[in-house]
């Protein structure tokens, strides 16, 4: 598919067709990353950071009560007598 460079203020900008981006998941209101690669402009959805949600998964176990030791408190002998 080939498509226009359009001259956008003191910018050059290109419009995607929807169908083009509704095919990798990107809408109106998403966002994209744009990178080169090899001589290539490259657009596609971002990824999600490393953990992302974790936070709020895990304050809903603790919430539904889910997050108790499974092996219960627990030492070696002679713990008490170590400096941390």
């Amino acid at each position: 598919m080939e498509i226009a460079i359009r001259t956008i203020g003191n910018s050059k900008g290109v419009v995607l067709p929807k169908p083009l981006l509704a095919q990798v998941g990107l809408d109106a209101e998403s966002s994209a990353e744009v990178v080169v690669e090899n001589g290539c402009i490259v657009l596609r959805k971002p990824t999600k950071p490393v953990r992302a949600g974790w936070a709020d998964a895990a304050a809903a176990v603790a919430a539904q009560g889910g997050d108790a030791l499974l092996m219960g408190e627990f030492a070696n002998a002679g713990d008490e007598e170590l400096g941390w």
